[in-house]
């Protein structure tokens, strides 16, 4: 049971560092698109430019908030997973 629980532990927190590299990559980029997007509004000074500013610090944002959920999900795995181990081995 101990053993079954572990593994399915260590299959998530490799998904979920897949899920990681990958997020880390599109954050990177939107992260780029945003801060390029940021200023071109201050050059322009139009409408237009502002929202495309907007929208894409939004975007930003919610790949930051998914990558952050991400990083959380598997430190908590990776201590529950420790905390199996020691009931497994009776430390």
């Amino acid at each position: 049971m101990m053993e079954r629980k572990l593994l399915e532990m260590a299959d998530e927190i490799k998904r979920l560092g897949q899920d990681l590299r990958v997020s880390a990559e599109q954050l990177e980029h939107l992260e780029s698109d945003a801060e390029e997007a940021r200023i071109r509004s201050m050059v322009s000074e139009t409408p237009l430019s502002e929202a495309t500013f907007h929208e894409a610090s939004r975007h930003a944002e919610a790949m930051r908030k998914h990558h952050d959920d991400v990083q959380r999900r598997i430190v908590d795995l990776e201590t529950r997973q420790n905390e199996l181990l020691d009931r497994m081995f009776g430390e």
